[in-house]
């Protein structure tokens, strides 16, 4: 329990060092540091239990085998952090298609193919997340009557007077304004949409009244990136 008690102290003691910014600490960032934490609390705890309790030399040597792969492993993931983050991301990515990728440095959003073959994107628009599909051949953005109503529009009083083409055949669509538009961390306001009669659409698209004002957006086999 003392072991335990100083771990928690050290640990205390970096942490307030860190978030008093106090600078580097052992030539490390305050954010390496932070990481190290952990670490350094399962060290001191397992430095306790040693000299607590009395084992066997074979058991000792092989809680010391076992901690050093521990240690070992930690290490590694600590050293290939970045690597581990990107394949982490990947596999989300695979697993909800819609989510984006963020990367926040660069201005990035990146989107996987979806099973059927189509680019599924979460996007918000005005603070509802609504569900399209990535359509350069969509003129502007155009949403769903359902999905238009859950962003907050009020689409009894439009007039639904613009000929547009679907995969359920040509309907119409009535023009609108989204107040607030974010997909994949890439905010826009006051973006042209055409929100579609009633069943005349199954899924909102992504159109290019959205894709026209982001600096470049390309397509590969299996991958979408937006760029702010």
């Amino acid at each position: 329990m003392i072991f335990i008690g100083v771990a928690l102290l050290i640990a205390v003691g970096l942490a307030f060092l860190i978030s008093a910014d106090a600078g580097a600490v052992f030539g490390l960032s305050q954010g390496q540091t932070a990481q190290l934490i952990p670490m350094l609390v399962i060290l001191v705890v397992f430095a306790g239990g040693l000299f607590t309790r009395r084992r066997k030399a074979q058991e000792l040597i092989g809680s010391v085998f076992l901690w050093v792969a521990i240690v070992g492993v930690a290490a590694l993931a600590y050293a290939y952090r970045d690597e581990l983050t990107n394949v982490a991301a990947r596999v989300a990515g695979e697993l909800q298609p819609g989510v984006a990728m963020v990367d926040a440095e660069q201005g990035l959003a990146t989107f996987r193919r979806g099973i059927g073959g189509h680019f599924e994107i979460n996007a918000t628009v005005n603070g509802h997340t609504t569900p399209m599909i990535f359509d350069t051949g969509a003129s502007a953005v155009v949403l769903t009557r359902d999905d238009a109503e859950a962003a907050g529009i009020s689409t009894k009083k439009l007039n639904y007077t613009i000929a547009v083409s679907t995969a359920n055949g040509t309907g119409r669509a009535a023009r609108v304004r989204l107040d607030r538009m974010e997909v994949g961390g890439i905010v826009r306001e006051g973006v042209v949409a055409f929100v579609a009669e009633e069943h005349a659409l199954d899924q909102s698209l992504l159109g290019m009244t959205f894709l026209e004002t982001l600096s470049r957006y390309s397509v590969t086999q299996n991958s979408l990136e937006l760029a702010d």
